[in-house]
């Protein structure tokens, strides 16, 4: 396979230090919002840096002022009809889009290669899926974590928060839809650790070119022997349980009312969502 990363329409690739390949979600005015263009672009980017004997390590991150505040709800990628071609097969059928996410981050978390999210401003919903997808997370202090879906949508499609922080924090999480700040999901577990914005940058490919020491079929087994435990544990099939019940929730009728709106105005809807809250999009309209 060609190592040719150039000609994407959504990312940014560069190679800022040896063995070491950087992904940036490149979509800032939409706030990282991941189309299946998008996402069809990063797993090639991923899948093609798996087999780049040049490549140890993966940083993924997003341009502008955040992460990726989730997926585009403008162009009905959540309902598997928006932005076409979707990025791998899933099978059709009640409940398609969340096992079609929860089998994209079980495609990341069997990559050879270890991959590192690198997390700054807004990483919600889809984007909070995304990261937690990634071997390691390190945040900004302010970053805000969170899945604000839940109160409107339905529950996570990738049900991971309480294997990442426990049941207590996740239940908080996952029970009223607010955010964490990067400090906090380093102390909760959803992250290995937070540093100031201004420092994160230089700190996460400090980490990263510790992590490309480690010559690369043994980090391979390194990773595989840790994913092994996890499960042993039960996190693949707990997962997959996972998608049944959020398939279920999309025929309540709150959720069948509020996709309706969605399909009306993805602003209105969402303003709808969070304003008695007073968070995310009512208290920022840029």
């Amino acid at each position: 396979m060609s190592n040719n990363y150039d000609g994407f329409e959504y990312l940014e690739v560069d190679r800022p230090r040896e063995a070491i390949l950087r992904v940036t979600l490149n979509r800032p005015q939409k706030r990282n919002a991941m189309s299946n263009g998008l996402r069809r672009e990063l797993f090639s980017v991923l899948e093609q840096a798996d087999t780049d004997d040049t490549v140890r390590v993966i940083i993924l991150r997003g341009a502008g002022k955040c992460f990726s505040s989730g997926y585009d709800l403008s162009e009905g990628s959540v309902e598997g009809s928006g932005d076409r071609p979707v990025p791998y097969y899933t099978a059709s059928g009640i409940g398609y889009w969340s096992r079609h996410v929860v089998e994209g981050c079980f495609r990341m978390w069997d990559l050879a290669k270890p991959l590192i999210a690198q997390v700054h401003g807004y990483c919600l919903a889809g984007g909070s899926e995304l990261a937690s997808a990634c071997d390691l997370v390190y945040v900004a202090d302010d970053a805000e974590i969170g899945y604000p879906p839940i109160r409107l949508m339905s529950p996570p499609d990738n049900q991971v928060f309480p294997w990442l922080m426990g049941m207590r924090q996740a239940a908080e999480m996952m029970l009223t839809g607010d955010s964490i700040s990067g400090k906090r999901a380093a102390e909760f577990g959803f992250a290995n650790r937070s540093f100031p914005i201004d420092k994160l940058e230089a700190a996460v490919l400090d980490i990263a070119e510790r992590v490309a020491k480690v010559p690369a079929p043994l980090q391979q087994m390194n990773k595989r022997a840790l994913h092994r435990q996890m499960e042993a544990m039960g996190i693949r099939a707990g997962l997959r349980a996972g998608t049944e019940i959020q398939a279920q929730a999309w025929f309540t009728p709150e959720v069948i009312a509020y996709v309706a709106e969605l399909r009306k105005s993805v602003t209105g809807a969402l303003d709808q969502r969070d304003g008695q809250y007073g968070d995310y999009r009512t208290t920022d309209r840029v």
